[in-house]
């Protein structure tokens, strides 16, 4: 299979770029400068760079010709939704020109729910309209709505490897730097996911994009799949964990969530996920054991990419 690959510079791309690579794809990776440090990392992956810029579809549209799937991991924090909706527009032209279905596995997350009143998050819970990430679940539907040959995959908050943009790194940074703000709601949980996790679920869903013949519960097309590690720890228990794995012994600080960053806002609730379904229908199952029994690790591999760096 032939597999573009947005976002492939980016935390989580160049991670499940080259995870595909591995099972025999020819990958290609999108990003906006084929030169920088992590577009070589890629081709030394054996995954090809390949330019373009999600907010121009005239800069990926020939990418589109060949590849039989799209694995779309970046969001346009310019405009997120004509972005994606200019995706989805492009794949619809390339259908029409040839007749050949492209495969989109869409990303989305556990924060695009918002506040619901609900235990446990899958793929029925409806989200709240008021949430500041809701217009990815109504990307979603349009997805859905559109015919495209499609699946959507909601990862909780990832971790391992460089954990570049991660909440996880910047909780490290931040230890490192002195800093001991926690924000907001102190009792909120997050499903977790080791970045490897979360590759192996894009292979399987891969492997089996398209073909009708598997038996009804192990089809990936039109599918929504939650993915992350059930039962967290509070988000407060990591968060102190990082500041005393980082060497920093200072009492936690606590600010109000106005102070936060946007993604501290969009997440100061529980965002806990049942992944029954992905264990199910795609066999998967994290692999990782939670941040916290190896979080030593997870901080040394931090430390090392941003020494790198």
């Amino acid at each position: 299979m032939k597999i573009l690959v947005t976002g492939a510079t980016g935390y989580a791309g160049s991670r499940i770029a080259p995870a595909l690579r591995r099972e025999g794809h020819t990958v290609f990776g999108m990003t906006r400068d084929v030169d920088s440090p992590r577009a070589r990392a890629l081709a030394v992956s054996e995954v090809e760079p390949v330019a373009g810029d999600l907010a121009d579809p005239s800069s990926y549209r020939d990418h589109l010709r060949d590849v039989d799937a799209v694995v779309h991991l970046t969001l346009d924090y310019g405009n997120p939704v004509s972005s994606d909706q200019g995706l989805f527009a492009e794949l619809r032209a390339a259908h029409g020109r040839d007749g050949r279905h492209r495969h989109l596995v869409y990303t989305t997350g556990c924060s695009i729910y918002g506040k619901v009143e609900a235990p446990l998050l899958d793929e029925n819970t409806p989200g709240n309209p008021e949430g500041s990430l809701f217009f990815r679940m109504r990307l979603e539907q349009e997805l859905a709505a559109s015919g495209l040959p499609h699946t959507v995959l909601r990862p909780g908050f990832m971790y391992g490897g460089d954990a570049r943009t991660s909440m996880l790194g910047r909780w490290f940074a931040e230890a490192h730097a002195g800093r001991t703000a926690f924000y907001g709601n102190r009792d909120k949980s997050w499903s977790w996911i080791h970045i490897d996790d979360l590759a192996a679920a894009y292979v399987t869903v891969l492997a089996r994009a398209g073909r009708s013949n598997l038996p009804r519960e192990e089809r990936v097309d039109g599918e929504i799949f939650c993915l992350g590690e059930e039962g967290p720890p509070t988000s407060l228990e990591i968060f102190t964990a990082c500041l005393r794995t980082a060497g920093n012994t200072g009492p936690v600080s606590f600010e109000p969530i106005a102070a936060g960053g946007w993604l501290d806002q969009a997440a100061d609730q529980d965002e806990v996920m049942n992944c029954a379904k992905a264990r199910r229908q795609l066999g998967w199952s994290p692999r990782h054991g939670g941040v916290l029994p190896e979080l030593a690790t997870y901080h040394r591999a931090w430390r090392a990419a941003s020494t790198a760096a």
